[in-house]
């Protein structure tokens, strides 16, 4: 009876560490899959309050957060369904629980869209989904399939009107003239074709490895890095163009900052980052998904002193 009794309690000892040992294996890996897009979803949440003072309209937080939660689902979902070049550009997901990753997807894009249905956005908060599945998946049509990844550039242009679309969309709710909720369009999605080209610089193994002819590889470096600086310039001019014509709020923090801040990451990121450590990846997180952060934290203690 002992020696039953033994066997029965070192069968289950093995069965509880054997759990515990599996579990522990994927709990890491799964907590950094849901934290990768909590900065970017932030990010999105304050562009899109950043998007409203330029544009002088009425601010709603809901609004605003709901805009992040959709953007961190739309990431978080994107980087579960793992991606070849997910494989060796994020390794640190490897082994992560993706349908708990799924879950919380679907709990927080149903959220988002339930707010933003409230203000007639419901659209606009399934667009980024279906644009993002067209990308990735593709629709096939017999032997026609459309699919958006692969071409050169494309991915970068599709994240730019893509979350250009939102942040202005869900901005400008309301307002009637529909020429600076355009010029708002142009800056965010300006900014965030430049953006996602950076992190190119840091992702260009396994862009290679899945066939997407990122701008990086496709024509250097330097080019890359001439098309950036000229976009970036040209958006920043035509900002402070519409302020002066009084089609866009005056705000010198949110343009000032954003100008050189941007110049100060297009020089310091634009080089092969392959290899990145700790303190570069702290430097891109703060320049360029902690820009959105720092406009609105800066512009509010210089409002407090003046």
């Amino acid at each position: 009876m002992n020696t039953s009794n033994s066997l029965q309690y070192n069968y289950t000892r093995k069965i509880i560490r054997d759990t515990y040992k599996e579990y522990c294996k994927t709990l890491l890996p799964t907590i950094n899959l849901l934290k990768s897009s909590l900065l970017v979803s932030v990010s999105g949440a304050l562009r899109i309050y950043i998007a409203s003072l330029l544009l002088l309209a009425q601010i709603s937080v809901l609004n605003c957060i709901a805009g992040g939660l959709i953007v961190y689902a739309v990431y978080t979902l994107d980087r579960a369904l793992e991606s070849t070049e997910d494989s060796v550009n994020r390794s640190e997901l490897k082994g992560s629980n993706k349908k708990l990753a799924l879950f919380v997807s679907l709990a927080t894009f149903v959220s988002g869209c339930y707010v933003l249905n409230t203000s007639d956005l419901l659209i606009l908060a399934l667009m980024p989904l279906v644009v993002g599945y067209l990308y990735s998946k593709g629709l096939n049509f017999g032997k026609l399939n459309l699919k958006l990844k692969g071409g050169l550039g494309i991915k970068n242009l599709v994240v730019g009107l893509t979350w250009g679309t939102f942040i202005a969309g869900i901005a400008g709710t309301g307002i009637k003239n529909p020429l600076p909720v355009l010029l708002v369009f142009c800056y965010y999605g300006s900014k965030l074709f430049i953006n996602s080209t950076i992190y190119d610089f840091k992702d260009v193994k396994g862009d290679l490895m899945a066939g997407i002819k990122t701008l990086p590889v496709s024509i250097g470096e330097k080019n890359t890095r001439l098309l950036l600086l000229g976009l970036h310039i040209a958006s920043h001019l035509m900002l402070a163009s519409a302020i002066i014509m009084n089609l866009l709020a005056f705000e010198p923090v949110i343009i000032m900052y954003s100008f050189f801040i941007g110049l100060l990451y297009i020089f310091r990121l634009t080089h092969n980052r392959e290899k990145e450590d700790m303190r570069g990846k702290i430097e891109r997180l703060f320049f360029v998904d902690g820009e959105a952060g720092s406009i609105v934290y800066l512009r509010s203690v210089i409002g407090n002193v003046i």
